[in-house]
């Protein structure tokens, strides 16, 4: 009973410690969404702040950017295009490589990781020249492909997809192969499935970096109907004006598509790690 009901008071204490950091990360997100509601003179005189007037909250900016500003919403759709192709792409390609990095023996396997550990170890900054050449050189700037494809192949996605998939069983691959699957099968019915933790995890860190990307799209993106949201925010801050009502306000709206993908896939993260693979 003792035992029982130290783990009881472990465990609220657990809660209670992880609530409160919750709580203080929270701070930013709660301060931002108060200031959501202010106008822009409030804005300009206090800056964010939490301190509640509920005399002066209104939904005034929210009501122009779903009314007037029309440019946001089509940053906004840019953003989510590029996002989810970037996801789908990066998951698809990286995977595949860090897969047949893990689990076949071939000539050259050792160096082509330690080039992938290499290129790691750059800053994407020191890339950024000769990508932008590639994208010029090919006629792609100002277009959707011009920022997905530097990032389809990610050297962290293809690390971290090689790490779990040293932990896959091959004994599944050779009695896939004795009953006649072909590779492809083998991966796409067998071991994949078997990565979905893996993938989940990768895909809200492939989808946040997408989605905050910043430095990458401005050098390729040039009309304000291609802008993604982090570059069409920016606009809004200029030498004649400062709209930071309306920044704010769409700065909220912004976290909508990060909170949705974390609630769909944290639930995988826990999941076994041949889970469904083997039945008796």
């Amino acid at each position: 009973m003792n035992e029982t009901n130290k783990k009881t008071g472990s465990t609220w204490i657990a809660t209670i410690g992880f609530g409160l950091i919750s709580l203080i990360i929270l701070f930013p997100i709660i301060g931002l969404l108060i200031s959501s509601f202010r106008p822009s003179s409030d804005l300009m005189r206090d800056g964010i702040t939490f301190s509640i007037d509920f005399s002066s909250l209104n939904i005034d900016n929210y009501l122009y950017i779903f009314q007037e500003a029309g440019s946001y919403w089509s940053w906004y759709g840019n953003s989510l295009v590029i996002s989810a192709l970037t996801i789908v792409l990066s998951l698809f390609f990286s995977s595949m490589v860090g897969y047949a990095l893990a689990m076949y023996d071939f000539k050259g396997r050792n160096l082509f990781f330690v080039l992938v550990l290499l290129i790691l170890m750059i800053p994407f900054e020191i890339l950024m020249l000769p990508l932008y050449q590639m994208m010029v050189g090919a006629q792609l700037i100002d277009s959707y492909f011009a920022v997905i494809l530097p990032l389809i192949v990610a050297p962290v996605a293809v690390f971290f997809f090689r790490q779990y998939a040293t932990g896959l069983p091959k004994a599944l691959m050779d009695a896939a192969r004795i009953d006649g699957s072909t590779e492809y099968g083998i991966y796409f019915k067998i071991m994949l499935p078997l990565m979905g933790p893996s993938l989940a995890a990768m895909a809200i860190l492939q989808g946040l970096g997408s989605w905050n990307n910043f430095l990458w799209p401005l050098l390729v993106l040039r009309s304000n109907d291609m802008f993604t949201l982090p570059i069409g925010l920016a606009t809004l801050l200029t030498p004649y004006g400062n709209n930071y009502d309306v920044l704010i306000a769409g700065s909220v709206l912004t976290i909508i598509p990060i909170v949705i993908l974390f609630i769909f896939f944290q639930r995988y993260f826990v999941a076994g790690l041949t889970s469904g693979g083997v039945k008796g």
